[in-house]
């Protein structure tokens, strides 16, 4: 049980710690604080639909598969039970911050569409 600990407390820190995309950097020049605030509450909206724990999940059962197969390959049970908690830790690391960047990617392209400038 405490093997498992070791693995699920690393993954569950980088979800918490992932939070939310950050806000887009954008030319405020002549727009309205008040409409621009409403349009990012609304995008912002639209990018928590990107299920960045289904993503973990995905990435993180790959990296299990993936590290399992190489720590039995070069190992014994031991080093494959430890490849794939490596692996499981890596790919759900991965898939929060492909989850996180796909949400970045949804606040700004739909800022974009409602035709403020995003520079970043």
């Amino acid at each position: 049980m405490k093997k498992i600990n070791y693995l699920v407390t690393p993954v569950l820190a980088v979800m918490v710690l992932a939070g939310c995309a950050s806000d887009p950097i954008v030319d405020k020049r002549g727009v309205n604080p008040q409409k621009y605030e409403a349009d990012l509450a609304e995008c912002k909206s639209f990018a928590q639909e990107v299920n960045t724990a289904g993503e973990a999940a995905e990435h993180g059962a790959i990296g299990a598969a993936i590290g399992g197969a190489i720590g039995a390959i070069f190992g014994d049970s031991t080093a494959a039970g430890q490849g794939a908690g490596t692996g499981a830790i890596l790919g759900s690391t991965e898939g929060v911050q492909d989850g996180e960047r796909r949400k970045e990617r949804v606040i700004h392209n739909c800022m974009r569409g409602r035709g403020y400038r995003v520079l970043g």
